[in-house]
């Protein structure tokens, strides 16, 4: 069920008023029911896949619970770890794994007679097995009690909002929020609504508007200039960023409105001066999974400078395969720590400059240049990630870098943005997304505008409705949110 559909525009509100509507101790209940048939709405069979997943599980946290020894302790979490990676493995990675193989065999000429399975990966299933996976991981830590109420400990694992796109939740912040009742609170529900609406509006006016324009340029790139193939990549970093932060938004909201906070996942992330600050921005509950469960258990920056660097590309190789089962997110991840590792070294560059100069550090221009690179470099990676094959990647790559001295091609790539009467429509409403950001940036918005008279902060909610539901795509058929293929 897509939160931009017809479908979860009914669910929600009926879902909600019952929650307020039962009594505390039958609310679980009701939003693990809710749960399972928004889940079901995509693909009803691999519900089976979460419900093995989430009884393997279940029973590994108490049996890590109740081990008389750590080595016993640490079997058990193997066990659970291995079937929730087994599980992820299989549907996401054997085709790809199968593939290579095959290609290496015929390069070498052996035969190998194992076919591809075609198997259609679940929604989400990288996400609700690493926040099933760091269950098992506290657990085992000694930083959570074991969840003995099973109902509960299933909705831990399939709770609507953030079941299939995150954010990827901790069991110390979501697990308690089950067991505490939470009543009606207007501020508190009008102030998740207005956040659905929000990441609703960045969904359904910019990304969507601008999904069309990225899918002409990347299906078919040798029909296109350089240019037009460098402001399409622009146009995927807007989209992936409305797109991906939208549905955080929304879900995070769902869960506001019923009493229940969720991790902040997103914080202007190409506001960020460095590749390091951009990833404490971006998908933040992803980056703080890898940088707890496998940055830090490699040694993290408490090693040598080459181990270090060195578990950097591990972590961002890993994260490129979590996101698909290709090697152009593998290169992606790559480009992602080889650019850590360079930080790293331009820094020590930077500490060697003269005490007097530091100032300089400070300065606007400075930051402005900072920011100026950071999106060339996370924009560039992005052709990576956007591209369909390597090869359409690797075309790309190259092609955005040339054509840019032909007046011809750059004044009628100009000349053909004015008169776009659709995308007049996009440039605004990022123009309004990027004065949120603004604002967002030097303080709560949500203070700032309750500062403001009735009729001011009114006007403009209602303005933001309008503008979804004209300059919306919610007319079509709903588009998917890119994180669901993940």
């Amino acid at each position: 069920m897509l939160f931009n559909s017809f479908q979860f525009a009914v669910f929600f509100p009926i879902v909600t008023i019952l929650y307020f509507l039962l009594p505390h101790k039958y609310r679980w209940g009701l939003l693990l029911g809710a749960s399972v048939y928004f889940y079901m709405a995509f693909v009803p069979s691999y519900i089976l896949i979460l419900g093995a997943t989430i009884v393997v599980d279940y029973f590994a946290g108490i049996w890590i619970e109740e081990a008389p020894s750590r080595q016993k302790k640490k079997a058990y979490l193997t066990l659970s770890l291995i079937a929730n990676i087994g599980f992820l493995a299989f549907f996401k990675y054997f085709d790809f794994l199968n593939s290579n193989v095959a290609a290496l065999a015929g390069f070498l000429s052996w035969n190998y007679p194992i076919e591809n399975l075609n198997i259609i990966l679940p929604i989400g299933l990288s996400f609700h097995t690493f926040q099933a996976m760091s269950y098992t991981i506290e657990v085992f830590r000694g930083n959570q009690k074991t969840e003995r109420h099973f109902g509960i400990y299933a909705l831990y694992v399939l709770f609507y909002p953030q079941l299939v796109a995150g954010p990827i939740e901790r069991p110390q912040n979501m697990l308690h929020q089950f067991h505490e009742e939470h009543s009606f609170d207007y501020q508190r529900v009008t102030d998740g609504l207005k956040l659905m609406t929000w990441g609703l509006f960045k969904k359904v006016v910019i990304a969507d508007r601008l999904a069309s324009l990225v899918t002409l340029h990347y299906g078919a790139p040798a029909s296109y200039t350089g240019p037009q193939l460098a402001l399409a990549t622009v146009y995927f970093a807007i989209q992936i960023f409305c797109d991906f932060s939208g549905y955080s938004d929304i879900a995070i909201g769902a869960a506001q409105v019923m009493g229940f906070t969720l991790m902040t996942n997103f914080k202007r992330p190409y506001l960020a001066l460095s590749i390091s600050e951009f990833w404490k921005r971006w998908h933040i509950s992803l980056s703080t999974w890898f940088k707890d469960y496998l940055y830090i258990p490699l040694g993290g920056n408490r090693v040598s400078p080459a181990r270090w660097q060195l578990n950097l590309l591990i972590v961002f190789l890993v994260s490129g395969l979590w996101h698909g089962a290709n090697w152009t997110y593998a290169i992606w991840g790559a480009l992602h720590g080889t650019y850590l590792i360079l930080e790293i070294h331009l820094q020590k560059i930077w500490n060697l400059i003269p005490e007097k100069f530091h100032a300089v550090h400070s300065s606007r221009l400075i930051r402005f240049l900072k920011r100026i690179v950071v999106l060339v470099l996370v924009g560039y990676a992005w052709i990576f990630f956007r591209a369909p094959s390597l090869e359409a990647a690797s075309y790309i790559a190259v092609k955005v870098f040339t054509g840019w001295f032909n007046k011809t091609e750059v004044f009628g790539l100009i000349k053909s943005l004015s008169t776009q009467y659709e995308l007049m429509i996009t440039f605004a409403a990022i123009a309004v997304m990027e004065i949120v950001h603004y604002f967002q940036e030097r303080g709560s918005l949500r203070v700032a505008l309750a500062k403001q008279p009735a009729v001011f902060r009114w006007t403009l909610y209602v303005g933001i409705l309008v503008c979804i539901l004209i300059f919306g795509k919610l007319y079509s058929a709903p588009t998917d949110f890119i994180y669901f293929q993940f």
